[in-house]
């Protein structure tokens, strides 16, 4: 996940230097500029719409393998508690 995070502000930093760069073109360059970075925004908006739900999905299932891990650790004590009273 970091590496998306790492990939998207990299993209970002990419679209402010061309926003710039195509503010000072002038003519044909400017144009190409403008181009450049138009394509450049809607790549980074569709990544982010793609990447966003594929996240959120991670992030929940993370969620419920930690729920499950604890509810483990839990019984395991329990049980180990359980086992030394009887000895």
């Amino acid at each position: 996940m970091t590496g998306l995070e790492a990939q998207i502000r990299k993209l970002q930093a990419q679209l402010a230097t061309l926003r710039t760069q195509a503010s000072k073109a002038r003519g044909a360059a400017r144009r190409r500029a403008k181009r450049v970075e138009r394509r450049t925004r809607v790549t980074v908006a569709r990544t982010l719409r793609t990447v966003e739900p594929k996240v959120r999905q991670a992030v929940a299932e993370a969620q419920v393998y930690a729920r499950g891990v604890r509810a483990g650790v839990r019984a395991g004590a329990a049980a180990y508690r359980a086992a030394r009273r009887k000895g």
